[in-house]
C-alpha cells in the first residue's frame, strides 16, 4: 500500500495536507482546553455556596449538639438549630449542583469545539487520501507487471486531459493501437503520472514478470 507519490511536487501536497490536519486537530484541542478552563470558572460561585452550606450546617449540628445538653428544654431548644442545618445542608446540595452542571457544560461545549471542526476538515481530506491510496496502490502492482501496462495505457487515452495527450510525440496513439512497447509506456507513464507516481525500469518490470509467483516490485521514486 502506497501512502505517498514518487514525484516530490504531488507528495510535498500530501505531506502539507497531512500536516495540515493534524495542526487543524491540535488548535482545536487546544481551543477547547482553553474554553473547557474558562468555563470551569464559572463554577467558582457554586463552590461557595456549598462552603457556606456546609458551614452553616456544622455549626447548627454543632449547636443543636450543645442545646440538647440543657436539662428539660434540650429537645425544644435543639429543633430550630437543627432545622437551620437541614437548610445549610440543601444549600451545600444546591452549590455542588451548580459546579456539576457547569463541568458538564465544560466538557459538552471542549468535545463540541473538537468534534466539529475537525469531522468537518476529516470528512474532506479522508476521502480524499483514501481514494488516492487505494488508486495508487492498483496502479503500483499493475505497473510492476508488464502486461498490465496495455490496461493503464488504454485507461490514459481513456481519461487523460487531451493537452497532456496532445504533448506525447507525434503518432504515439497509432503506435499504441499498434502494440508498440514505447508507446504502450509512454501512455501508461502518464496515467501513473496522474497519481504522482513513476513506472519502473524497463528491467525492473521485466524481472518482475519472469519471476514465478513472485510479487512485482513497487514504483521506484
Amino acid at each position: 500500500m502506497r501512502l505517498y507519490a514518487s514525484r516530490p511536487d504531488r507528495r510535498l501536497v500530501q505531506l502539507l495536507a497531512d500536516a495540515g490536519l493534524l495542526a487543524w486537530a491540535v488548535l482545536w484541542v487546544l481551543v477547547a482546553r482553553v474554553v473547557h478552563g474558562a468555563v470551569l470558572v464559572l463554577a467558582g460561585p457554586g463552590r461557595a455556596v456549598e462552603d457556606l452550606g456546609s458551614s452553616v450546617a456544622d455549626s447548627m449540628g454543632s449547636a443543636a449538639s450543645a442545646a440538647e445538653d440543657v436539662p428539660v428544654v434540650g429537645d425544644e431548644l435543639s429543633a430550630p438549630f437543627e432545622a437551620l442545618g437541614e437548610a445549610g445542608s440543601s444549600v451545600s446540595g444546591a452549590g455542588q449542583s451548580a459546579q456539576d452542571a457547569v463541568a458538564t457544560l465544560a466538557v459538552v461545549l471542549a468535545v463540541v469545539l473538537v468534534v466539529l471542526p475537525v469531522g468537518w476538515l476529516l470528512a474532506r481530506w479522508l476521502p480524499w487520501r483514501l481514494r488516492w491510496v487505494r488508486e495508487a496502490s492498483v496502479v503500483s502492482r499493475m505497473s510492476g507487471r508488464p502486461a498490465d501496462l496495455e490496461l493503464l495505457a488504454a485507461r490514459a487515452v481513456a481519461t487523460a486531459p487531451l493537452p497532456r495527450l496532445a504533448a506525447l510525440p507525434p503518432g504515439t496513439g497509432a503506435a499504441w493501437r499498434a502494440g508498440d512497447p514505447a508507446a504502450v509506456r509512454a501512455l501508461a507513464a502518464l496515467e501513473a503520472g496522474r497519481l504522482g507516481l513513476r513506472l519502473p525500469a524497463p528491467d525492473a518490470a521485466g524481472a518482475g514478470a519472469r519471476g514465478s509467483g513472485a510479487t512485482a516490485p513497487p514504483i521506484s521514486g
